[in-house]
């Protein structure tokens, strides 16, 4: 019984989520993407740290996470991300789905505002791959806030996800173990009219499109600043 009550759930929320996508609602999750991370950068006390900023190898947004609960809890969201190029660039965006479930005395539908800063070569490469499952190729853990963390403080740079989730304007701990993050295909074909690969796109063989570049020049800027600000 558990397990249909779960599934139902899921059943409901992807209804919601998985529409076909057009090159519009692709390109709003940009816009969205771009103003989330300019929000959870911006944040005076609970900003992302210079450390973090300035190791981060990819920068993944879910702009709006549809977490809901009757039970068991489900998550569904559409977003994007971009990795760092080896001349420093940062790569045009390739999109991605979370969908995942968690056990919890959850109650009510709410939006989820979600950050992962890609921090190895370890999650780096599961990125790059039309699916993996955090937890069990990659883990995440639920990153530090604050401009004056720095890595000598008690947390863990070498994690390979670092995330940050915002409900309602509020930061909370966002638990991913067990969610599935696999290439978006529609949302792909909807921008670059064609299917290509995560690879393809975050290690540089893809022009930047327009409708992406205020998305990838927020992450560059956060990031070139955060190495300045070191020097």
């Amino acid at each position: 019984m558990k397990r249909l009550i779960s599934l139902f759930a899921l059943f409901c929320l992807a209804t919601l989520a998985w529409a076909d996508q057009k090159r519009t609602d692709v390109d709003d999750r940009l816009q969205s993407a771009t103003k989330t991370l300019q929000e959870i950068l911006n944040a005076p006390d609970k900003g992302i740290p210079q450390d973090v900023l300035r190791g981060a190898k990819c920068v993944a947004v879910v702009p709006r996470e549809i977490k809901g609960g009757f039970v068991f809890g489900a998550r569904h969201g559409r977003g994007v991300s971009t990795c760092k190029l080896p001349d420093g660039a940062w790569s045009a965006p390739a999109f991605f789905t979370v969908t995942g479930g968690s056990w919890g005395a959850q109650i009510g539908v709410e939006n989820v505002e979600l950050v992962m800063m890609v921090m190895n070569d370890d999650g780096m490469r599961q990125l790059l791959q039309s699916k993996f499952k955090i937890g069990a190729g990659a883990s995440a853990t639920v990153g530090p806030v604050g401009r004056a963390v720095s890595a000598s403080e008690s947390w863990k740079l070498n994690a390979p996800i670092l995330t940050y989730s915002r409900a309602q304007g509020l930061f909370a701990g966002a638990d991913l173990n067990g969610t599935e993050v696999e290439k978006d295909a529609d949302s792909t074909k909807a921008m670059y009219r064609r299917d290509l690969s995560n690879t393809a796109i975050l290690t540089g063989k893809v022009p930047v499109p327009p409708a992406a570049r205020d998305f990838v020049a927020t992450v560059r800027n956060s990031t070139s600043s955060a190495t300045v600000a070191k020097r």
